[in-house]
């Protein structure tokens, strides 16, 4: 009997020396917070929504968005600022055509643009639904950012087929590699017939084996990117990834969704004989991101949400970081895992998936493989083949029959680098900075999740052992309504995060330094690479050549190493507060980081020791304070609420608290609310004293 998946995972974290699932931000910013005093920025339109697809273009300053019956050039130092929109329904007749065939229409005959591509230095390529009549069009955007042109003619659209989904509940993933589009789609209005398509260019239109569960089973298309594979451009690739329904799935088990990572040859221009216009090279490979067991039981994230290609030096080895959530309805939880490229060839280049018959199990192929490889490129580089035409039969017929791969493609350090389980989201959308720091270079993830929240998560090198820590800096809600994040972009360049969803487009900075606090201890603690103490505040960080007093110390994070002077008694705010004899009082202690655990000191008078306050029947700790349930007369004193974090401690706040007797002398009735009022209201009783 299995054991159920939240038990499992509990059991096995410890064993796999995963680092604990992080759940609690060091800092999180509510959606006033953010608008209020940290940059955020909105921007939408009356009667649309849909921002889903976002094209970053750095040149001419711009951020092109695809929206319901629009596209959007938006400024992107500015996104509220110097819009320029155009209106692109779908024609009445098309809408009218939808809503026959029972859709909704409103909610679905309309134009929902799905991709969007620079197609060159004057031109955007866009695509839409159409209203159930996928369509797709150029866009003039002008060859400089002066040139304030943003124009599309509807009268030279084009057929969308095989490039936008029918559905705009369907996703779609495409990537325009010179004038070639690759996409990953639906291409009926049914949404049955999935398939991986090459469409435009001199070459000839290809897809994927039809009706072939080998090939493609219940796809969900999540992305795809254009990866060089040598110095030589014909040995050039594209990868897909998605997920499916799995083939390697016993029977009787039920279905089973895995992620995948496709691969096909950029010049396949299908077999001479068999697979005409169909793809020679395409093979794929189980995307694994799972917490190992101890017992081979791994707790699985199969749900691929969304992946982002790191660029490094090397054009050919881009780092591969991808998003997931369970599949389970007991255990819900998401996680990232990133992949290198050698890891993804290893597989490619590994052993072929092999089944004799419907009662058999899949086992690594054993026999002869034909010559040249299934999955190789016909390219000078490796073979003596210029064409996917050349290619023997027996190498057609192969390729035909053996698509998957027997080894999956595990990620860096065998686990997630970052997972969060038992919270109230899901990962969705992911982007990566990577910045340079005082003690090296970090990679900073941005994480957008289905309640409108974005993560920011720095990936750091672990003390204890060999690996990467994640350190989850901020929660931000980004959008108020807690719409699902739809798209993230990402402007190094400007420092600039940008997100879609269904009801707006938001901009906002990707760090902000002085959230974390007055001192050079909050600064260091953050372990933030985009922050530094420049010896007066916390403060943006930027590398330099010249030496600067700039504290930053992300490895570690020890504030006993850069933060040598201890902050003065003078530097801590104090604060008075009475309390009455017999009644409650509150202390209020709520410091900047979440992480911190606080501990509160009493000290009566200032030659009397200080002692830690124990909580019991009467002292009770609380998320924000100290609660005295009956406050006594021996209460009074000094309190002194420390922080601790990363083995740091810290003063934050000192109370004086002084005890009123609840009666005056005599037995006269409470005299104490006047006095109180005096100090709460001094204006008031002035106004009263006055002749």
């Amino acid at each position: 009997m299995s054991r159920p998946p939240l038990l499992l995972l509990l059991l096995l974290l410890p064993a796999a020396r995963c680092p604990a699932p992080a759940a609690t931000p060091r800092l999180r910013l509510s959606f006033p917070e953010l608008r209020a005093r940290h940059g955020l920025r909105l921007f939408q339109l009356e009667r649309s929504c849909c921002y889903e697809a976002l094209l970053l273009d750095e040149e001419r300053s711009r951020l092109f968005v695809g929206a319901k019956n629009h596209l959007l050039s938006l400024s992107l130092d500015n996104i509220s600022q110097r819009d320029r929109k155009i209106y692109w329904p779908a024609p009445v007749e098309w809408r009218e055509e939808c809503n026959w065939a029972g859709k909704d229409i409103t909610a679905d005959c309309m134009n929902f643009v799905k991709i969007l591509h620079a197609y060159n230095r004057t031109h955007l390529y866009a695509c839409g639904t159409g209203a159930f009549h996928p369509t797709c069009a150029f866009v003039e955007v002008g060859q400089h950012t002066e040139d304030h042109v943003f124009k599309l003619d509807a009268r030279r659209a084009e057929d969308g087929k095989g490039k936008s989904p029918y559905d705009p509940r369907h996703a779609a993933a495409s990537v325009l590699v010179g004038e070639e589009l690759y996409s990953g789609v639906a291409t009926d209005l049914m949404g049955r017939d999935f398939t991986i398509f090459r469409s435009m260019g001199s070459r000839p239109s290809v897809r994927t084996e039809q009706h072939d569960s080998r090939w493609l089973n219940e796809p969900k298309f999540v992305d795809v990117f254009w990866v060089p594979e040598s110095e030589n451009p014909d040995d050039d690739k594209i990868y897909f990834f998605f997920r499916e329904t799995a083939v390697e799935r016993q029977q009787g088990l039920g279905k089973a969704s895995v992620s995948r990572i496709g691969q096909i040859c950029r010049n396949d221009v299908g077999g001479q004989r068999s697979l005409v216009n169909k793809w020679t090279t395409f093979l794929k490979a189980r995307l694994v991101c799972a917490v190992p067991g101890t017992d081979g039981a791994d707790t699985h994230f199969d749900e691929l949400r969304d992946v982002f290609l790191l660029q490094t030096r090397d054009k050919r080895n881009p780092l591969v970081y991808a998003a997931f959530s369970t599949s389970s309805s007991i255990f819900q939880g998401s996680a990232v895992c990133v992949y290198t490229m050698a890891d993804i060839r290893r597989a490619f280049l590994g052993p072929f998936a092999h089944k004799e018959g419907p009662n058999y199990q899949w086992v690594p192929y054993q026999a002869r493989v034909p010559y040249p490889r299934p999955g190789m490129c016909p390219s000078r580089t490796f073979g003596t083949f210029s064409s996917t035409k050349d290619f023997p039969d027996e190498v057609i017929q192969f390729a035909r029959h053996h698509p998957l791969m027997y080894n999956p493609v595990l990620p860096h350090g065998q686990r997630p680098l970052f997972l969060q389980a038992g919270v109230p989201h899901t990962f969705t959308r992911i982007a990566v900075d990577r910045v340079a720091a005082a003690d090296g270079h970090y990679d900073v993830l941005f994480i957008g999740t289905d309640v409108g929240t974005v993560l920011k998560v720095v990936s750091a090198p672990q003390q204890s052992w060999h690996g990467m820590e994640p350190l989850l800096l901020e929660e931000l809600q980004v959008f108020q309504d807690a719409s699902p994040i739809a798209s993230l972009q990402l402007s190094s360049k400007r420092q600039q995060l940008y997100a879609g969803s269904a009801t707006a487009v938001a901009q906002l900075p990707l760090h902000r330094c002085g959230a974390y606090g007055k001192a050079c201890a909050e600064c260091c603690l953050a372990r933030d690479p985009y922050c530094a103490w420049d010896g007066t505040a916390c403060t943006r960080f930027v590398p330099s050549t010249k030496r600067r007093s700039r504290r930053q110390d992300v490895r570690n994070g020890d504030p006993n190493l850069l933060c040598s002077e201890e902050p003065s008694q003078g530097r801590v705010p104090q604060r008075q507060l009475y309390g009455v004899e017999g009644s409650s009082a509150f202390l209020e202690c709520v410091p900047r980081s979440l992480r911190a655990r606080v501990a509160w000191t009493y000290q009566r008078g200032p030659d009397a020791p200080q002692r830690e306050v124990q909580p019991d029947e009467r002292v009770v700790r609380t998320e924000r304070g100290l609660l005295l349930r009956s406050v006594q007369r021996h209460d009074a004193g000094l309190y002194v609420c420390r922080a601790t974090e990363q083995g740091f401690t810290q003063p934050v706040l000192r109370l004086a608290l002084g005890v009123l007797s609840a009666a005056a002398p005599g037995g006269r009735a409470p005299w104490y609310r006047d006095f109180l009022q005096l100090l709460e209201r001094p204006e008031a009783a002035c106004g009263r004293m006055r002749p």
